[in-house]
């Protein structure tokens, strides 16, 4: 159900007297879903039908709409869902299993099209609702299906083609499981994608994100250096032969491998940054744009908080700003993820409970602490256990607490300046 939540004042919609609260049935002669169906007509004039009140030509602009549908969620059982490796007890919205197009054109949310209507494809293609980010994973169609544990997830070929056909930008994903969707099924996933490239745009390889919490599920081994290194090689190799940097490694394997990060300019613009793709190359050179020779006031030992696999690297940006920054002592305190188990290595899934229990065991070699802005929600600062970074600061009464939310860049200053 679509509602006006608010109309322009003085608006020819206000005149013509529609009012917050008013139900919208239809836009421009098709049934209004969600607020997509407003900002398609963004700028124009609209025809809307109004229940209870007749149908009304009005500015799109001159009012706003909220939508009060329910989210489209996931239908498969995936073998390598995170949310069924989630402990119980923790914020509900953690266990929500979201698979709707409308988020994945707003905010990049990767879906499987598994739960689409022939309604849904129609409207996507009919507002294009451009660039989508797709759960890809193969374009086996059994496997695909073995892997979503959803017998109607073959048809994902048929849904690409005519997703590009209509002009629809897609960047797709493939969540490695080894032995699966790996070695040869990886490239011919590839291949195929490449078959609609540039209107889909890249493929993201990403390992299995692995919690102690499996009890059950399929047994799904974790890689190692050597996996890691054969990984980049067959990407790299595929590369080589589409000449375009088309398949994009997940950082992970990069670290596990030992190997160096790609330029920034090999991930174009960025746009899988939020799949853990070229974010550790983006931070460093965002961090060796700002280094410079800096002097503080007074000597300050700082721990920079992340997991541990951007230890290495996070250690060797403090020792760089410390050669620069004159009374700086900065070093990396990779913290290990008890809360998920030690297989899960990434900054941005650490607890306000584990962050504050490693620092604790350094008490007194520190006076400061940079903690990373991933470790909480996007507009609350909450960890995923639940602590607030307030009752984090108050545990840590003896020292103080900076949060960065500015990539290398802002790393780099706030070690320069506090």
């Amino acid at each position: 159900m679509l509602k006006i939540n608010a109309v322009k004042k003085r608006s020819a919609a206000a005149r013509a007297g529609l009012n917050m609260g008013d139900i919208v049935l239809s836009a421009g002669g098709f049934p209004a879903t969600d607020e997509l169906d407003l900002l398609y007509f963004a700028g124009e004039e609209v025809e809307l039908e109004i229940e209870g009140k007749g149908k009304f030509t009005v500015l799109a602009d001159d009012i706003e709409v909220k939508a009060e549908n329910e989210l489209r969620t996931c239908h498969n059982h995936c073998i390598f869902c995170f949310v069924d490796q989630m402990p119980k007890g923790m914020r509900d919205t953690l266990y929500v299993k979201d698979d709707d197009y409308a988020m994945s054109f707003e905010c990049g949310n990767f879906v499987t099209l598994t739960n689409l209507t022939e309604a849904d494809t129609e409207r996507i293609i009919r507002l294009h609702l451009s660039p989508l980010y797709v759960s890809v994973h193969t374009m086996t169609p059994d496997l695909r299906c073995e892997l979503l544990n959803n017998r109607f997830a073959g048809k994902i070929t048929e849904q690409i083609e005519r997703l590009s056909a209509a002009g629809i930008k897609i960047h797709c994903q493939a969540v490695i499981v080894p032995g699966k969707n790996d070695g040869e099924d990886l490239k011919r996933t590839a291949r195929e994608l490449f078959r609609y490239y540039p209107n889909v745009c890249d493929l993201a390889v990403v390992p299995t994100g692995l919690t102690k919490f499996r009890e059950g599920l399929t047994e799904i081994p974790d890689v190692d250096g050597a996996y890691s290194a054969e990984m980049l090689d067959t990407v790299d190799a595929l590369n080589a032969e589409f000449k375009v940097n088309f398949v994009l490694p997940a950082d992970e394997y990069f670290i596990k491998a030992g190997r160096e990060f790609k330029p920034p300019e090999f991930y174009g613009d960025f746009s899988q940054i939020e799949n853990g793709i070229g974010m550790t190359s983006k931070f460093i050179a965002e961090f060796q744009s700002a280094l410079r020779p800096v002097k503080r006031k007074k000597k300050t030992r700082v721990l920079c908080v992340c997991g541990t696999s951007a230890a290495g690297v996070i250690e060797s940006l403090c020792l760089k700003a410390n050669s620069v920054v004159e009374n700086l002592q900065a070093h990396a305190l990779p913290v290990k993820n008890a809360f998920f188990g030690e297989s899960v290595t990434c900054t941005g899934l650490l607890t306000g409970r584990d962050i504050f229990a490693a620092l604790e065991r350094e008490k007194g070699k520190f006076d400061e602490v940079l903690l990373p802005s991933d470790t909480m929600k996007s507009f609350e600062d909450v960890f995923l256990c639940g602590m607030t970074l307030k009752e984090l600061k108050k545990k840590l009464h003896f020292a103080k607490i900076r949060v960065n939310a500015e990539g290398g860049a802002g790393f780099f200053e706030l070690l320069a300046r506090g």
